[in-house]
């Protein structure tokens, strides 16, 4: 049955990098506030996203991965999160029938609060949409019932996407900014972790910069410097205006 007793973040990754740069902020955020923050990224990023491995000279496939896994537990380590590995290969990523009976399995084990995950749509990177599309599908599966008898189905956990690389060309429309800045020593330090990809340290420190300056905007909260930004795909449900 249920194996988690309390509150829960999951993030469902593609790579094994994208959770730091594009939700590190919320995670540590979240390990801070005593969440139990999880992490399932579904490839290494071993074959498209490790260009830092592939300049080394005869860098064999097996070695790139296992470069990848231990900067990403490096990483979540830092930010406060527990971290695994599907390894289903990337460029393409392919979600196969045993891939989303473990991604399924994930979810009924977090009992998440909240999943976290890719927008619907990068045409430059189409293994995020492959990755959003296991996430949807999965958090049905999941709330079914009669799947899987032995442990418990889980809730409405809402989905929130969070911030592709080029946001205006994937259809990315943020409606919650969040305040990282008391957490961004600790996404910085995740950040610089991921030598593979350390030429992206410096656009998601700008970034986060930029959607500070707009959670300013849109709350009079002077004290933020570090946003970042989330796009929900469900409705939130409450009593008021606001």
């Amino acid at each position: 049955m249920a194996t988690n007793s309390r509150p829960t973040v999951l993030v469902i990754s593609a790579h094994s990098g994208d959770f730091v740069w594009r939700a590190g902020g919320a995670l540590a955020l979240y390990a801070e506030r005593g969440y139990d923050v999880r992490i399932v990224c579904l490839s290494y990023g071993e074959r498209g996203e490790s260009q830092g491995l592939w300049k080394q000279e005869g860098m064999p496939l097996d070695k790139a991965k296992e470069g990848r896994r231990l900067e990403a537990e490096a990483a979540a380590e830092a930010l406060g999160a527990s971290i695994s590995f599907l390894d289903l290969g990337d460029y393409p990523l392919r979600v196969d029938d045993s891939g989303l009976a473990k991604i399924v399995a994930a979810m009924r084990a977090a009992q998440p609060d909240v999943l976290l995950t890719h927008v619907a749509n990068d045409p430059y990177n189409r293994d995020h949409n492959a990755a959003h599309e296991a996430t949807l599908l999965a958090r049905q599966v999941a709330q079914a019932a009669g799947h899987d008898r032995s442990t418990s189905p889980i809730g409405a956990p809402q989905v929130l996407q969070f911030e592709p690389h080029q946001p205006e060309q994937c259809g990315f429309s943020p409606n919650l900014l969040l305040d990282i800045t008391p957490v961004f020593d600790r996404k910085r330090k995740a950040m610089e972790c991921m030598g593979a990809q350390s030429h992206l340290v410096q656009y998601y420190t700008d970034l986060g910069l930029r959607r500070g300056v707009q959670a300013v905007r849109n709350s009079g909260a002077k004290s933020i410097v570090q946003a970042e930004a989330y796009q929900r795909v469900f409705p939130i449900v409450g009593e008021v205006l606001q």
